[in-house]
């Protein structure tokens, strides 16, 4: 245990010299926790639409009121044809057009089906999607409230009987997108960056020649590969204790869980995700190498985390990849734990699997690490 002492002092002495490490792994990561929980965002907020209103009637004009009263949404324009229109949205002036037909509110009153044509650019998938739902819920809104067989204006416009539907949001009530991101993009980055800076640290040491010294050293290959880890481990714990920290303050995310089971996880976390690190370094001969690979794995695994996108919606072999992700189990965890209170029974599954992987990464790195006897 003496040897595991000295070779811990030797690393947090090294990481006490390197100025670089120490913004790194504060300042840095508020910074990039605080501008992306803002800006990484899938929501649609804002919607232009180009209404063409070929009926001009009363009806027509209520719809255009009722959208224009939902704050998602901004009639930019109102074209006299569907040309113009499409210009509007070719120089992405407008994201979505609605048609309104000749004889709207005629057939309408006459109990009778009028379709409206509704046309969206469908560039940006995610904003198509969304934005389209929700002018079919105003829309949908707008029918229910008039009467087939009343005048529009006047006292007979009112809501027809209908099933009231009630919806309660748990876990996140306010639908606060912060509260939903913050916790995702912590684990993110505190994994990520204990990574990349493990699978530097070897690297260096290799690049400066102090790692020679060690190899002529009757040090065992585990012995060394656990003096690397354990430093950066209580690095990652502190920026986890400071992200927490800064997310509480700035967003005031919600802390319904026990924040030491949190812990207790990242524990198990980062020694898979250093272990990875130290792999990757045990096959490179220079930083800039092992950056390059690291950065390689680093994008699969934010892809494919479910951080910006849920893994239910991938396809099946892509669901089964996330299996040997780390990131994925972490957000998983710090999102449960956070938002909704989960237990230890309600992650072990994902603890599990860290587990199993933390085996076999650091295995792998004791394994592949080439002393000289």
């Amino acid at each position: 245990m003496k040897t595991i002492g000295y070779l811990i002092q030797k690393e947090f002495i090294q990481i006490v010299r390197n100025k670089a490490i120490l913004p790194m792994m504060t300042i840095l990561p508020i910074f990039q926790l605080i501008v992306l929980s803002n800006a990484a965002s899938t929501e649609v907020k804002h919607v232009n639409i180009a209404l063409v209103d070929r009926d001009l009637s009363e009806a027509s004009r209520l719809l255009d009121r009722k959208i224009n009263a939902n704050s998602r949404f901004t009639i930019v324009d109102a074209p006299e044809s569907t040309r113009q229109a499409m210009e509007l949205m070719q120089a992405n002036k407008a994201d979505i057009i609605l048609e309104i037909p000749d004889n709207f509110e005629k057939d309408f009153m006459r109990g009778e089906h009028p379709f409206l044509q509704v046309l969206v650019n469908a560039t940006n998938g995610q904003q198509a999607i969304v934005g389209n739902g929700y002018l079919e819920a105003v829309i949908k809104s707008f029918g229910q409230e008039l009467k087939p067989g009343g005048k529009p204006g006047s006292s007979e416009i009112h809501t027809a009987p209908h099933i009231l539907i009630s919806t309660q949001n748990w876990y996140n009530p306010e639908l606060e997108y912060t509260h939903f991101m913050a916790p995702g993009i912590l684990a993110e980055l505190t994994a990520l960056l204990t990574m990349v800076l493990s699978a530097m640290n070897t690297v260096r040491e290799r690049e400066i020649g102090t790692i020679e010294q060690i190899n002529v050293t009757p040090i065992k290959k585990w012995e060394f590969i656990l003096g690397k880890l354990i430093p950066f481990l209580c690095i990652g714990l502190l920026l986890l204790t400071v992200g927490l920290i800064a997310s509480k303050l700035i967003f005031d995310i919600p802390v319904r869980g026990n924040v030491a089971l949190i812990f207790a996880y990242a524990v198990v976390n980062l020694i898979a995700v250093l272990g990875f690190g130290l792999l990757i370094s045990n096959f490179a001969n220079t930083q800039q190498q092992a950056i390059f690979v690291a950065f390689f794995f680093i994008l699969i695994f934010i892809l494919m985390c479910g951080l910006f996108t849920p893994i239910d919606s991938m396809p099946s072999w892509a669901q089964y990849l996330t299996i040997p992700n780390p990131l994925a189990h972490f957000i998983s965890v710090s999102r449960k734990v956070l938002m909704k209170g989960s237990g230890f029974g309600d992650i072990q599954r994902e603890f599990l699997y860290t587990l199993a992987l933390a085996v076999v990464f650091n295995g792998l790195a004791i394994w592949s690490y080439k002393k000289q006897e």
